[in-house]
């Protein structure tokens, strides 16, 4: 069956950097249209960022524009999401999703997502 598993979350102060994987599993990674998504205590869970098949393709919520850089490496049927200049309202728990549709760029609503991971925790220190 399809699988997407998070990883490389944890603690961090403020103005840090931290790595977070996506590895699939049971589908042909480069036909999935990945993305990220994040849930913070009490809020709804939002889009972060998402890339098409090739990587061509990119969105980014407003918040982490010129920050955060989503990429995937098809060979490692993996996605990543590079977090820079981190602040505490970044917290929040971090989801992978994947669906086969066709991506051609713009907002990738959560919606079209089938397949989620179980999430990896981020937290910023002030």
């Amino acid at each position: 069956q399809v699988q997407v598993v998070e990883s490389g979350g944890g603690l961090v102060q403020a103005g840090g950097s931290l790595r977070l994987s996506c590895t699939g599993s049971g589908l042909t990674f480069e036909h999935y249209t990945m993305g990220w998504f994040r849930q913070a205590p009490g809020k709804e869970r939002e889009g972060v960022s998402c890339i098409s098949w090739s990587g061509k393709s990119t969105y980014y919520e407003d918040s982490v524009k010129g920050r955060f850089t989503i990429s995937r490496d098809n060979a490692k049927n993996t996605m990543y999401l590079q977090m820079n200049s981190l602040k505490p309202e970044d917290t929040a728990m971090y989801f992978c999703a994947a669906h086969s549709d066709y991506y051609g760029g713009g907002n990738c609503p959560q919606t079209d997502f089938r397949y989620w991971g179980q999430g990896t925790q981020v937290t910023v220190s002030s």
